[in-house]
C-alpha cells in the first residue's frame, strides 16, 4: 500500500482513455492515503476544500495547483473565493478516478503542508 510521500514522489502518466476508471471499493482504499480528501460524485471523483484568511490568500493557492496541474499535464476543477478554494481531481477521459488523482491530491496536500 502507497504511503502519501509515494505519492507525492510519483509523476503523473498520461490517461489515454479507453481504461476502466477505478472501482468504488478500490477507490476508498485509496482515499486513506490522501488526508483531508473525500470521494464525490458517486465516488467517481475526489474533492477537498481549504479556508483561507483572504482572496488574496485563495487567488494564490489556487495558482499554485494550477501551475502544479500543467506541470503535472492532469488538471482538476478548481473553485475559488474570499477564503475558500475547492479542488476536484478526476480523469475525464474515463469519466472517474485514476491513480493520476491520487497522486495529485497527495501533492496538493503537500503545497498545504509547505505554507
Amino acid at each position: 500500500m502507497p504511503t502519501t510521500d509515494d505519492l507525492q514522489a510519483k509523476t503523473c502518466v498520461p490517461c489515454q482513455g479507453g481504461i476502466a476508471p477505478l472501482d468504488a471499493e478500490t477507490a476508498r482504499v485509496k482515499l486513506v492515503d490522501v488526508p483531508g480528501w473525500a470521494l464525490i460524485a458517486d465516488d467517481k471523483q475526489l474533492r477537498r476544500s481549504f479556508t483561507f484568511k483572504n482572496f488574496v490568500a485563495a487567488q494564490q493557492f489556487a495558482n499554485q495547483v494550477g501551475e502544479l496541474s500543467e506541470a503535472e499535464n492532469h488538471h482538476p476543477d478548481i473553485t475559488y473565493g474570499w477564503g475558500y478554494c475547492s479542488v476536484v481531481f478526476y480523469s475525464h477521459k474515463i469519466g472517474g478516478l485514476h491513480q493520476n488523482d491520487f497522486i495529485m491530491a497527495a501533492k496538493v496536500n503537500a503545497i498545504v503542508d509547505q505554507t
